[in-house]
């Protein structure tokens, strides 16, 4: 009874270690699915954002350096050696007996590579493969963010046009109702004349911010062909940064492209020194001949062996080579330290530029408020148009700053988000394929 007890609860217990691992697997697929649907809406659409990136001419030669390099592993397989064919006629005279006999040899050779050096051949077609890899990530990650700036560039100028189209549409019911005041007799016509030239002051502001804003539109578009612009925008409240510098700077240098491809490019010359090394034994020719000779009464068949003999000139190469790999270690350490400046830059900027929209959202919700009391006020003759005016003008200033500062704000985090491929799912996708 004991044994079918305790089969029955082994039973159990793997059936339940199966049923971990497929809920986990499906929670994994899931996960991966569910990213790859955010849609986030001040930004463009994930399946445009694939084909903007794919489509990028950084991408392309990415891309197309890598199947070169795909070529240039099987020559590293293969090595540089070939079949050579070797021929030759002659003719012999024997001043004896004054007969001239044809003779003729042949001959097959092939340079043979040490075993040492094939293993180390390999590695460099391996290394050299990684590095392309790492390039065509870090093409992909800076035509992301190329993207992500223009993006935010025509954002800030479109926000604009809409704003100083607000700020038209104000004055134009302020001129109304002063045109009002002004034939009832409660206001002088030089006030009517004052919003009329403060309307035209703000319709050359919005038609200037309609001009950047197509530059700024034609910029992404020439770039980023598959970026369809929306007619409407819908700006995103910004969020605040979780986590603190040691996690993103951890997060962000565990899958860095640029620090892979230079490590890699670090592996690569230093297989090169060691592969230089190793040529200053030179490998040997290995060949057999073939020779009629005496006009067919001999004939001669052999192997020969061919070893070059140098006199520095393959010392001096792998010296070279050494140096090489010395200075290769050396643009390492320069761009670890370049990436973690990036990084603390990125972080810092999200950080304060999230802060800064806080403030700048509270200065201009009273300032709005202020304006709308201030217009009010106008209306029933308490105040005057020109402390109207000036209190919509500064409450267009802070819509302005409030509305670049939320966009600095969100640009910021998602450029923080980018850096750690948290921000596009078909990015992730592509770096857990590499």
């Amino acid at each position: 009874m004991k044994n079918t007890a305790s089969s029955k609860l082994e039973v159990g217990s793997w059936k339940l270690k199966v049923e971990s691992s497929l809920l986990l697997g499906l929670i994994s697929m899931c996960g991966v699915a569910c990213a790859a649907e955010i849609n986030r809406p001040d930004l463009p659409a994930p399946a445009q954002v694939e084909a903007a990136l794919s489509n990028h001419l950084l991408v392309k030669n990415a891309t197309s350096s890598l199947k070169m390099e795909q070529a240039t592993q099987y020559r590293w397989n293969n090595g540089p050696y070939e079949f050579n064919l070797r021929a030759g006629s002659s003719q012999r005279r024997v001043i004896s007996s004054g007969q001239n006999l044809k003779e003729w040899d042949v001959a097959l050779e092939r340079p043979l590579r040490l075993p040492n050096k094939v293993g180390i051949d390999q590695d460099i077609g391996t290394a050299s493969m990684q590095r392309a890899e790492f390039a065509l990530g870090d093409a992909r990650h800076e035509a992301g963010r190329t993207l992500l700036k223009l993006w935010f560039v025509w954002h800030r100028e479109q926000e604009q046009v809409l704003l100083w189209q607000k700020q038209i549409d104000i004055l134009k019911q302020q001129a109304l109702m002063t045109e009002k005041r002004v034939k009832a007799g409660d206001a002088p016509k030089i006030e009517l004349n004052q919003v009329v030239a403060t309307e035209a002051i703000a319709s050359i502001s919005w038609h200037q911010a309609q001009l950047r804003a197509l530059l700024a539109a034609n910029d992404l578009t020439r770039q980023f062909p598959a970026i369809h612009l929306p007619q409407t925008l819908s700006p995103t409240t910004p969020q605040a940064i979780e986590h603190d510098y040691v996690f993103w700077k951890t997060r962000i240098f565990n899958d860095n492209h640029e620090l892979g491809m230079v490590q890699a490019q670090n592996q690569v010359q230093h297989l090169m020194a060691q592969r230089s090394r190793a040529d200053r034994i030179p490998d040997p020719t290995v060949g057999i001949r073939y020779s009629n000779e005496m006009g067919g009464n001999e004939k001669l068949a052999g192997v020969y062996l061919t070893v070059p003999l140098s006199f520095g000139h393959r010392s001096a190469i792998a010296d070279g080579a050494t140096q090489q790999a010395v200075i290769t270690a050396d643009q390492e350490a320069f761009v670890t330290r370049r990436i973690e400046g990036d990084i603390y830059a990125a972080h810092t900027q999200a950080v304060k530029s999230y802060d800064t929209w806080q403030q700048a959202r509270e200065a201009a919700l009273a300032i709005n408020n202020n304006a709308e009391l201030i217009a009010r006020a106008y209306t029933f003759g308490e105040v005057s148009l020109s402390e109207s005016l000036t209190a919509r003008r500064f409450a267009l200033e802070s819509s302005l700053a409030e509305k670049l500062a939320q966009l600095d704000a969100n640009e910021a985090r998602y450029r923080l988000l980018l850096d750690a491929h948290q921000l596009w799912a078909n990015e992730e996708v592509h770096e857990h394929h590499d």
